[in-house]
């Protein structure tokens, strides 16, 4: 999902918020706009002699958008392979299930490696069978469960589901955590001594614009799990759905944006065919774009000995006119943020 339906209802509102955003982000693609500094090789000393853990992560793929969906997705595989990451992991908006997708979940299959889903907001749309839950979309995954967690290379992984219903939930996806997923967090961060990332598909650093309705909340047990424990636990919170290229720091806590493998949606205003006839016919939904010529994702190290957190993430360039170039300024789109590519960015744990 994008947050193309919010700026239509609020057409003179920044997307970000952007006063406010910059005082305490990172912008991809940009300068670190942090009081953290970025460290350099040559600042840090390995103090661990264990082996830095490396996990792959992709984003927002949507087979059942995307014409290229399972060549995108083959290039993530054999790029982590040869890698030789630990794991990888996707944030969501992967594909629905059905019989016509089972050659792209196998191409996921195919990494010898742990394998981690994320459930995103589209994974539950219409099958052809009509809407689809949770539940079938996990079985035919092989998602353990909604929400779970995970222990690999020294570090405690989090798996969050901001999928849930609220009680006042009138249209539109739901982007909300229910009481008994929040418990579940509180109690798994209280149980661990190890540093801690969480993964989630809408990001709790912006419940006005399309994230976590309920983000605060969830910013705040995570605040408190760190401030219980006395040390910085909970390190980071990974996150897609906004198609987006930055990441955020909030109270000590940095919320990497993973941008979409594919796409960003820009809507029906900026309609543009961008490939051949035969696609559009078969892809109806590809028009409504600004697609990435190439697969988009990262690759994640994390350092304990070394002290630091990096991504090393995947650049392209749109098919056709960017944005902007269909209309409204790039201070609208917010252009900063709205890039073909994750940045490279790198800071201390």
């Amino acid at each position: 999902m994008t947050i193309f339906a919010e700026m239509k209802k609020f057409p003179n509102r920044s997307l970000f918020h952007r006063r406010e955003f910059l005082k305490t982000s990172i912008l991809g693609g940009a300068s670190f706009v942090t009081t953290w500094p970025v460290l350099a090789n040559d600042q840090v000393k390995n103090t661990d002699p264990s082996r830095p853990l490396r996990f792959g992560i992709i984003a927002d793929i949507h087979k059942d958008v995307m014409h290229d969906a399972d060549d995108r997705l083959r290039v993530f595989i054999e790029h982590m392979t040869r890698e030789k990451v630990d794991f990888v992991l996707q944030l969501g908006d992967f594909c629905v299930p059905k019989e016509e997708n089972l050659g792209f979940l196998k191409i996921w299959n195919t990494f010898k490696g742990p394998k981690y889903h994320v459930l995103g907001n589209h994974d539950t749309d219409d099958n052809g069978q009509g809407p689809t839950t949770r539940e079938r979309t996990m079985a035919y995954w092989g998602m353990p469960a909604r929400f779970y967690s995970f222990d690999r290379g020294g570090v405690h992984f989090v798996v969050l589901d901001g999928n849930d219903r609220p009680a006042d939930h009138k249209s539109g996806y739901p982007r909300f955590m229910a009481s008994d997923q929040l418990e579940w967090l509180r109690k798994d961060l209280a149980a661990t001594k190890k540093s801690t990332v969480i993964f989630v598909h809408q990001s709790p650093e912006r419940p006005e614009d399309g994230g976590l309705q309920n983000g605060a909340v969830v910013r705040g047990i995570l605040e408190q799990a760190n401030r219980d424990a006395g040390f910085r636990k909970v390190v980071a919170c990974f996150t897609g759905h906004h198609h987006r290229d930055y990441v955020r720091q909030i109270n000590n806590i940095v919320y990497p944006q993973i941008n979409s493998a594919s796409y960003y949606w820009v809507g029906g205003n900026f309609i543009r065919v961008r490939y051949s006839k035969e696609v559009d016919a078969q892809y109806p939904y590809i028009k409504y774009t600004v697609p990435y010529r190439d697969s988009i994702f990262a690759l994640a190290t994390i350092d304990a000995g070394r002290g630091f957190l990096k991504i090393e993430g995947k650049r392209s360039e749109f098919v056709g006119p960017a944005p902007w170039e269909l209309g409204e300024t790039k201070d609208y789109w917010d252009a900063r943020t709205l890039t073909a590519g994750v940045a490279n960015w790198k800071m201390p744990l």
